[in-house]
């Protein structure tokens, strides 16, 4: 509290400098890591030709929120009616609610730019006509509840947002324990030398972290090793998370009902993608007769806890930690951390999984960084037989086997992850529509969480490849086209005996989601096609498919035994990987500016770590190690 206190003096004393003398600020406060003033005179900042707000930030280096002091804001009744009056229809507004805590008016709409108005106008405007400071979220441009579902409750409960915040300030701006951060340690939990599970601790002398907390894809050891850690989760300080796949973010909900209670760091479309999928968990295990470790409530704590943080925005997240997160190129809001450690004695980046090379969803990822001590990065394709097929020859092998499948009367299913996949292949399959490729012989089918992950990308399209946010923000998007039929229970077996289906459908793996329904009701039919595009993980039952497996026992309707043969094609288009393979890989660690001095190699089978992290050590001079799981290495 004494740190923050003096934090908060010095701070006060800066904004003298800075700020005209009629900003009249009333308030100073710090929630979780942003600083947050209170102005009696709004205008005087956002009236500024100067943009005075990014001037105290630079200065500053915190995000700062401007917020008009509370005695300013009009009642909500009068504030709804004048910005309704204020935006225009065509913004076609959802949603227009109250953040009383935030002292925020908070403004859902399709067209954010046109809430916002030229040069921020109709913003501005609220501001000075209400006092209250708008926040203007995307709507997606077709409906998702879990979107829905979660914004309503982070708005329900902000209340308790803003009190964990402040709490989380006084830990973030607390006295640094040693000036002198003598030593930084790695301990590997999840996720080496194994695809799977990814977790690491990160600990210096004052902050304990993990990265990710994922789950196995098999049932074989699902969890990683947080029982090893020697430390309660309560003396958890934080957990970055890097993206949404079930491997990386599913324990997180169960380590809450452990005890842990510190913040999650992610980006927004990250936060949400991650809820999506936790509660999927809970739903896919309680389909197959298993008790899940956390329940929904477990997993709405966990939002409210999250904190969203954008790319290229350094945030403070402990008395001597700083992270920046930058685009990785995976899945939509996934990112690699850059953490700087005791001001600048230590820069480490954590990769996650990572895409160095085209896709269809997202643009280029970032390779510079200031600076790069050690590297912790993905080897899910590290060897040097693990190269994919060029973009182009994949997906006109994709387009072949479309075709192929028409002429014998057969359908086509294809396994996807609900976030990635399976909308990389949404977009494939709506340009092979476009152009005339597929006709309308070929019916569409999506199932499982693809659709309503789909939504979410398109409250996000600044996150998005350039293209793909201009389709969207014209109303264009590939994921509303009417070719994509939405598939339900009840009319499954229509589906798969319809010649022509082409069936989207979760999970990529084959360990559990819709797909494995339309597998058993396909895979006695020779004219059909299953389809891999994706990573398939040891033990998974996509995978033993994949390695020749033609027989096994399934359950019928009434719950006997019963053989089934399988006699469908069985495809694998490696093309369509989220994931860098091998050249990718290289290439990437070659690009970086800066070089790292030391390479961690996880996220891939033994195998794989191991002759990766032998090839960068030969081929750049760059000391490496494939670490195993329980591995502690000391960082400095």
């Amino acid at each position: 509290m004494v740190q923050k206190v003096h934090i908060l003096k010095e701070v006060n004393e800066k904004l003298k400098e800075i700020l005209p003398r009629e900003a009249n600020i009333s308030k100073i406060e710090f929630e979780g890591p942003e600083l947050v003033l209170y102005t009696k005179t709004p205008n005087v900042f956002f009236d500024s030709p100067n943009n005075l707000v990014s001037k105290i930030a630079f200065e500053l280096k915190k995000k700062i929120n401007i917020r008009t002091d509370k005695s300013l804001l009009i009642g909500k009744e009068q504030a709804k009616k004048l910005i309704e009056s204020y935006i225009p229809k065509d913004a076609d507004v959802k949603e227009i609610y109250f953040d009383e805590p935030f002292c925020e008016v908070v403004i859902e709409a399709v067209k954010k730019g046109l809430v916002i108005g030229k040069g921020g106008e109709i913003s501005k405007k609220i501001i000075m006509e209400t006092g209250w400071i708008p926040r203007i979220i995307r709507a997606p441009t077709s409906d998702s509840k879990t979107l829905s579902g979660i914004r309503k409750h982070m708005y329900k409960h902000s209340d308790e947002r803003k009190k964990f915040l402040l709490d989380l300030s006084e830990k973030i701006f607390s006295e640094p324990k040693n000036q002198s951060h003598r030593w930084v340690r790695l301990t590997a939990l999840g996720g080496y030398r194994e695809v799977g599970r990814s977790c690491s601790l990160l600990e210096t002398e004052q902050t304990k972290i993990l990265l990710d907390a994922g789950v196995n894809f098999s049932e074989t050891d699902p969890f990683p090793y947080v029982d090893a850690l020697g430390y309660t989760m309560n003396e958890i300080d934080a957990i970055v998370l890097s993206h949404a796949h079930s491997d990386h973010n599913v324990l997180i909900p169960y380590l809450s009902r452990l005890g842990f209670n510190g913040p999650i760091y992610c980006t927004e479309p990250t936060r949400d993608l991650m809820a999506l999928i936790q509660f999927d968990y809970i739903k896919v295990n309680v389909a197959n007769g298993k008790d899940p470790v956390f329940t929904e409530q477990d997993v709405k704590n966990v939002l409210l806890h999250t904190v969203t943080r954008d790319y290229k925005e350094v945030t403070d997240i402990s008395p001597d930690m700083r992270i920046t997160f930058h685009n990785a190129a995976h899945i939509l809001g996934s990112a690699s951390t850059h953490i700087n450690i005791g001001e600048g004695n230590h820069n480490l980046l954590y990769t996650g999984d990572i895409k160095y090379g085209m896709t269809r969803l997202f643009d280029n990822i970032d390779i510079k960084y200031p600076r790069i001590e050690t590297m912790i990065i993905e080897s899910t394709y590290g060897s040097k037989d693990a190269t994919q097929t060029e973009r182009n020859d994949a997906e006109k092998q994709l387009l072949d086997i479309i075709r192929e499948t028409n002429e014998y009367k057969g359908s086509v299913l294809i396994p996807v992850f609900g976030v990635g996949r399976g909308q990389e292949i949404c977009m494939v399959i709506e340009n092979f529509y476009k152009k005339g490729l597929i006709t309308d012989q070929n019916k569409i089918y999506v199932d499982g969480m693809v659709r309503e992950a789909s939504a979410i990308h398109t409250a996000y399209p600044e996150f998005l490849r350039q293209s793909l946010e201009k389709r969207i923000l014209t109303n264009d998007s590939p994921f509303d086209s009417p070719i994509f039929k939405e598939a339900t229970r009840e009319n499954k077996d229509k589906i798969v005996n319809e010649p022509g289906s082409i069936i989207i459908a979760t999970s990529g793996m084959m360990n559990g989601g819709p797909v494995v329904d339309y597998f058993y009701k396909m895979a006695e039919n020779p004219a059909n096609t299953l389809l891999f595009v994706g990573y398939l993980a040891e033990n998974t039952l996509g995978r033993k498919i994949q390695q020749g497996l033609k027989t096994m026992a399934i359950f019928d309707e009434n719950g006997k035994t019963k053989k089934l043969d399988v006699k469908m094609r069985i495809e694998t288009i490696d093309g369509f990987s989220g994931h860098s393979d091998h050249d990718q890989l290289i290439d990437y660690v070659g690009s970086l500016k800066p070089s790292p001095k030391k390479i961690i190699v996880q996220h891939g089978d033994p195998v794989r770590s191991i002759e990766f992290s032998k090839e960068v050590s030969k081929r750049f001079g760059i000391s490496s190690n494939a670490l195993r799981i329980l591995d502690s290495l000391r960082l400095r």
